[in-house]
């Protein structure tokens, strides 16, 4: 990186070890750091959200802190990203991870091309490059619960992909990123971006009425060829099925609205800040 003019930005999102410390040991050798210390765990895109909005440069670069990603390939992004882009994601040759996290990777991915429209060629990769007109769009996002590869595909569809990166083993420590907290992001995915869970919670409804109707016409032909149909059960399962399918039909519309009314006015702040260190402003 020793071309360009760049800035470093880490997040203490709210450890429990000595990351700060060393963060404004850091600081102090390197004018090009700023150090952002949360005051408790936001969570990771919350804490991706905090460092874009002290961003400053000419494009953006978001990477995982355990030399998974290496700084040595961000030339590869920025030279792709150079010929117009608006986003640059990193596609790794082979991910050394555990094989849930591919999976949940893989289901994540086809659920974005469905929600999001994210294109079937793209990976989402926690490695990227966007340009700071995008960084200005993805801020604007004021929710308590950001997913930032959603955001970006709202704001842009001009994405491209470099392909063949090198996904580097941890280089110490173990990862916190555990199954709970993957679901997690799988439901901001499907909750602020989409309105389909509930546009599906509607069609069950309307699905299991329908089969209420079609089983009491079968039961009713039932009855008069056999007359062998227990007494009562035809009843309980009628009005199970009418009353749950009427129940899911108005929690969806109900949700609808609220689901709306969720995403325009959601104003708790994601993220608190304790402490700034070494904010460099030379790149604004």
């Amino acid at each position: 990186m020793e071309s360009f003019l760049f800035e470093i930005i880490l997040i203490n999102d709210g450890s429990s070890d000595k990351s700060w410390d060393r963060i404004l040991q850091l600081s102090n050798k390197n004018p090009q750091l700023t150090g952002i210390n949360l005051r408790k765990n936001s969570g990771q895109n919350n804490a991706i959200m905090c460092g874009l909005k002290h961003a400053g440069g000419k494009y953006i670069v978001i990477m995982d802190d355990d030399l998974q990603h290496s700084p040595s390939d961000i030339p590869k992004l920025y030279a792709e990203i150079e010929k117009g882009y608006d986003v640059v994601y990193a596609n790794y040759k082979k991910k050394n991870q555990a094989i849930w996290k591919n999976i949940g990777s893989w289901i994540n991915g086809k659920a974005a091309e469905i929600l999001i429209n994210k294109p079937k060629n793209i990976y989402l990769s926690p490695f990227k490059i966007f340009t700071n007109a995008v960084r200005k769009e993805i801020i604007k996002y004021n929710g308590s619960f950001p997913y930032i590869d959603g955001i970006l595909f709202m704001v842009t569809l001009n994405i491209s992909q470099v392909e063949n990166i090198e996904h580097h083993k941890r280089f110490a420590g173990k990862s916190n990123f555990n199954f709970i907290r993957s679901l997690s992001v799988f439901l901001s995915l499907i909750t602020n971006f989409s309105m389909i869970p509930l546009q599906i919670s509607i069609f069950l409804g309307i699905l299991s009425s329908c089969s209420s109707f079609i089983l009491g016409v079968y039961f009713f032909i039932q009855y008069f060829k056999n007359n062998s149909i227990p007494e009562g059960y035809t009843s309980m399962v009628l009005l199970i099925l009418f009353f749950g399918g009427l129940i899911l039909i108005s929690l969806g519309i109900l949700g609808e609205y609220i689901g709306r009314l969720f995403m325009n006015n959601q104003n708790i702040s994601p993220f608190i800040i304790k402490e700034i260190i070494g904010k460099n402003n030379d790149l604004e």
